[in-house]
């Protein structure tokens, strides 16, 4: 018989083992920045070539790991790692995807997985007892976020309506996680089918405002289907008030989905409980342990407060799996979720959870809390920076103040600031817009980081000089309906007063990226509701806003409204409008299609200036 070609001795794999152990721990324990980037060349230089025909060295091969491929990356365990959302996972939990790994398990048929398929169970049970759910609550562990999102959205199409359905209407937030869109996108949801609901001044989703959204759908004959609130937006770490809007959901028989991915497990420490009050009402709730529970990536959990209707969902049994069919009590992970084939994602959870013991999550997740609020009270506390938006479940979103400066230089200097506090590698903090404004978001989430890391950050941003640094590229996304012939006389701009501070060749370029639109009076321009995301601006006559049926306003030439909320949206989907536009006379319009605000915007500091006082309070209908 032929020799096993990539078979290893039991001792050959101990020594490999041990050897690769002791690379990571040394990786791990040493003194490198947050973040090290590289340019594509010199990756290509560092690890390109063919694969080679004979055996290698393995004691060369991680001291080119260690050399050329680990160095190169985010380092999210990083103590001063406080941009987007920091993952420091546990050696538990990473010893326990070293089992799965190394047992090539497959996880999904009891048949074949009894074991892990139990622990993942008990798991999935651990969850729903700290969120409050019953015991008909069931789940599933998956990659991520974002997966969990589209399992959800499928189970709730698919228990409410079966196949696609035209007539159905999803609900999100401006402040929801882009996942969602996407997952609706590739589901075969349109643009139409989306509404993106603007938030009030804490960026929460207000009651009201759903409600109105739902019932002027109904009484257009459409469906509500879905509803997804944030249990701790990515944004803000705000909490969407989820009682309230459960009730609103249930009323109107659609499926409240909570997206916790961020701030769900918050829930093992009193105040996160308190904030997420309301999150057991949901019909399925998306949680990332490899987010507050610590766990290395990849590691996702969607839970239904109904488990059997993931069943009903994705089962599906070809004749070449009828070996595998299960009994009432048996679960096959296969039949409730995306994936056939798929490993023990539970193994590290367990492994971790019942090494450490909750106490010391719980004290982790508590200590993650503490820091946010001290860098909050430093943040008051400074002459030059500024919180622009209130502290929530970790996340802390601020800016640093210049004395005179307009919208578009403060974005500009605390850009540069993002960058240097990179290139000094004190630490790495994320950037955001809220309202349209330039933020700095800093969420020490981190079990690693101290009081130190988080004041020393704030130091070095309080204090800088904003040219050490660069603001980073922004880049653009092309939409339908931006390559188009100039509309108008460029000239026929410059009176007004929105383009008024532009030269000849920049308004030919804002007049590229418009059309002209006649409209009779009375004619209703925008309806309260209505999912549209074009900008525009009044080139002649007057138009009428209403709300709630009665008139608040008329604008006039010069005057513009349309998509300003959206600005900060993560889902670039289809926004709803707050108010009826209505032509008092004869009118033309100069529209803007969806995306040509933002880019110009970027191009143009005096036109950002002017949409960025709209977009906070003055003019729109958004």
């Amino acid at each position: 018989m032929a020799k096993d070609p990539l078979a290893l001795d039991p001792e050959t794999m101990r020594m490999l083992g041990y050897r690769t152990v002791d690379m990571l721990v040394g990786w791990l324990e040493a003194d490198v920045p947050p973040i090290r980037r590289a340019t594509p060349a010199e990756m290509r230089a560092r690890v390109g070539g063919p694969p080679p025909d004979a055996p290698g060295d393995f004691d060369e091969l991680l001291a080119e790991l260690r050399r050329d491929v680990l160095p190169f990356a985010s380092r999210v365990q990083h103590p001063a790692f406080f941009a987007f959302i920091p993952g420091s996972g546990t050696w538990p939990g990473a010893l326990g995807d070293f089992v799965a790994s190394a047992a090539n398990v497959y996880a999904g048929s009891w048949m074949e997985s009894a074991g892990v398929t139990q622990v993942e169970l008990e798991v999935l049970r651990w969850f729903a007892d700290w969120l409050g759910y019953p015991e008909t609550a069931g789940g599933i562990l998956v990659t991520g976020g974002s997966a969990a999102n589209m399992t959800a959205l499928v189970t709730a199409r698919e228990t409410l309506v079966g196949s696609m359905h035209p007539d159905v209407v999803l609900y999100l937030s401006d402040q929801a996680h882009s996942s969602l869109a996407r997952a609706a996108r590739t589901l075969g949801f349109g643009p139409g089918q989306i509404r993106i609901l603007p938030v009030d001044d804490e960026h929460r989703l207000e009651p009201g405002t759903l409600r109105d959204a739902m019932d002027a759908d109904l009484a257009a004959g459409l469906r509500p289907l879905f509803v997804s609130a944030s249990g701790g937006s990515t944004n803000t770490g705000v909490v969407d008030p989820l009682a309230e809007l459960a009730a609103i959901v249930q009323e109107r028989g659609a499926w409240f989905h909570v997206d916790a991915a961020y701030g769900g497990f918050a829930v093992l420490a009193e105040r996160g409980r308190t904030q997420l009050a309301g999150i057991e009402l949901a019909d399925s709730i998306t949680l990332d342990p490899h987010k507050w529970l610590y766990q290395p990536y990849e590691c996702g959990c969607l839970l239904l407060r109904d488990g059997e209707k993931l069943r009903t969902a994705f089962t599906m049994t070809p004749d070449y799996l009828r070996d595998s069919e299960s009994s009432a009590e048996e679960v096959n992970f296969s039949d409730l979720g995306l994936q056939l084939t798929r490993t023990s994602r539970a193994l590290k959870l367990w492994l971790s959870i019942r090494y450490f013991g909750l106490d010391a999550f719980r004290a982790a997740i508590e200590r993650s809390l503490d820091l946010a609020e001290l860098a909050a009270r430093r943040i008051d506390e400074s002459a030059t920076l500024e919180l622009i938006a209130p502290p929530s479940l970790g996340v802390v979103c601020f800016r640093r103040v210049f004395p005179d400066a307009n919208e578009r230089e403060l974005a500009r200097l605390n850009d540069g600031l993002v960058d240097a506090l990179e290139r000094s590698r004190v630490g790495l903090v994320s950037s955001t817009r809220l309202d349209g404004r330039y933020g700095i978001r800093l969420c020490p989430l981190n079990h690693t980081s101290r009081e130190e890391d988080v004041l020393q950050v704030l130091s070095f941003l309080e204090t800088a000089d904003p040219s050490i640094g660069r603001p980073r590229p922004s880049y653009d996304r092309d939409e339908a309906g931006w390559l188009r012939s100039p509309a108008l006389d460029p000239d026929r701009l410059a009176s007004l007063p929105l383009f008024r501070g532009l030269t000849t060749p920049e308004l030919e370029r804002v007049a590229a990226l418009a059309h002209l639109r006649d409209v009779s009076e009375g004619e209703r321009i925008v309806e309260r509701w209505e999912p549209t995301r074009d900008f525009y601006v009044l080139l002649e006559g007057s138009v009428d806003l209403f709300v709630r049926g009665e008139r608040t306003r008329e604008l006039r030439t010069g005057d513009f409204f349309g998509d300003l909320a959206p600005l900060d949206s993560n889902t670039h989907g289809g926004y709803l409008r707050l108010a009826s536009v209505v032509a008092r006379s004869p009118a033309q319009l100069l529209v803007f299609p969806p995306g040509a605000l933002p880019r110009l915007m970027r191009e143009y500091p005096v036109l950002e200036a002017e949409l960025s006082r709209a977009a906070q309070g003055a003019l729109g209908v958004g």
